[in-house]
């Protein structure tokens, strides 16, 4: 009988590891799942689709009791290859959004597609929870009891530190008073000593003129540095780096979507100035792309300021009677009695942007670069070659060549007309 209860007992207990580490094995395949299907919704789906929100898309809570898992896999993957089949639930949605073409996601394999939706359910729970539990359910009575102990072990600390104080200060008082009466005839000793030490040294000092004049040199040399170094910096802003109504990222815009500088600034190729964009130009691709990977499918903040601004409303879609423009803060500005030509540096001496403005796609937050003195410029000036090849230079040779026969040469030949020379 003891064999046999010992038999049981060992298999009993290996069904027990066995499920264990069956339900273990379930649970992290499942979460893996999931976190891959996190990863791909989130740089796959959030421009189109939120999980308790309509977008471009439906909102995709529950969407797996809706539908058939296998039935949205095939969507997923080719959309438009089960509406030409003539699937009806294909054709009913297709033609509910307006007959817009979803993407085809062909590069995602089966389960990966698993992946997102196991993502989607578990995203559908955690919207369910706070319903389900209420506003007076656990998770209230959890919070106030962790916000108790808080507070009593707040209290502790500071009685504990009071405590520790009181003993300390009367420890400290105690040995002062050990040491004052110690060292009182010493300290007195040694402190006429040092007294007339440093009487006898400054006596000595004010004597030797050449020392004396050695040392107002250098005073006055380290003041003078100083000085010229201050001076050489008033209007110098280099690092300059305010604070925008909306925090812009050249880094996500210019260098990991790779926007040309022209969308945006495409004064710099036109005129003086490279001009800001207005609201409408970022609602270009706004008007879709409504959130980022860090919202979750939600609106982004900084986006919202957007549609604030043009008093936008993204769900009916239309504009409202009463925008108002984006105070920008300006972080490049030369001074008055300076004239720099955006369009004769980027078109007519094809001077890259990086070249003032720094790595300008790798900012998060942009600031001044470059110091923009004179000095600055002037140094460029003297090692940038000059590009012959256009216009401009073509007319001047132009007139030289008449120069030398002796014709007539008038300012609109070297320039005279452009706009420029008299409009700031």
């Amino acid at each position: 009988m003891r064999n046999i209860s010992s038999v049981l007992g060992r298999l009993a207990k290996s069904i027990s590891v066995c499920v264990v580490l069956l339900f273990a094995v379930t649970n992290v395949s499942q979460a893996q799942d999931a976190k891959e299907g996190e990863a791909i919704f989130k740089s796959k789906c959030t421009s189109c689709h939120a999980i308790n929100r309509k977008l471009v898309g439906p909102a995709l809570k529950d969407i797996t009791k809706t539908k058939d898992e296998e039935w949205l896999v095939k969507w997923i993957k080719n959309s438009q290859a089960m509406i030409a089949s003539g699937d009806a639930d294909a054709i009913a949605i297709f033609e509910e959004y307006n007959k817009s073409v979803m993407t085809s996601f062909t590069d995602l394999s089966d389960d990966q597609i698993k992946g997102v939706l196991a993502y989607i359910d578990a995203e559908s729970v955690k919207a369910d929870a706070p319903k389900e539990g209420g506003a007076e359910g656990s998770g209230g009575t959890k919070d106030t009891g962790a916000s108790t102990w808080s507070i009593l072990g707040m209290f502790g600390i500071i009685a504990l530190a009071v405590v520790v104080i009181v003993l300390l200060n009367r420890v400290t008082k105690t040995l002062e008073k050990v040491i004052a009466k110690s060292q009182i005839a010493e300290d007195a000793n040694l402190h006429t000593g040092a007294d007339s030490r440093y009487l006898v040294f400054a006596k000595n000092f004010v004597k030797n003129k050449k020392l004396v004049f050695f040392a107002v040199l250098m005073i006055v040399a380290v003041l003078s540095v100083a000085g010229w170094k201050t001076m050489w910096e008033i209007g110098v802003h280099e690092g300059y780096k305010p604070v925008q109504p909306i925090k812009f990222s050249h880094q996500l815009h210019a260098g990991v979507n790779k926007i040309e500088c022209q969308y945006c600034h495409g004064g710099a190729y036109q005129s003086k100035n490279a001009s800001i964009p207005s609201a409408n130009v970022c609602m270009n691709c706004h008007n879709t792309v409504t959130a980022s990977e860090h919202y979750e499918g939600e609106i982004s903040p900084e986006i919202a300021k957007i549609y604030k601004a043009l008093d936008y409303n993204p769900d009916t879609r239309t504009y409202g009677s009463n925008p108002t423009p984006i105070q920008w803060i300006r972080i490049h500005n030369l001074p008055d009695f300076a004239y720099f030509n955006h369009s004769q540096h980027v078109v007519v001496a094809g001077v890259e942007c990086q070249t003032c403005h720094g790595p300008i796609q790798d900012m998060e937050e942009v600031y001044q670069y470059s110091p923009l003195t004179m000095k600055w410029c002037v140094d460029c000036h003297r090692t940038t070659e000059v590009n012959t090849d256009n216009k401009y230079y073509d007319q001047l040779i132009e007139a030289h060549e008449k120069l030398k026969k002796g014709e007539k040469m008038t300012a609109a030949m070297i320039g005279g007309l452009e706009c420029g020379k008299c409009h700031y």
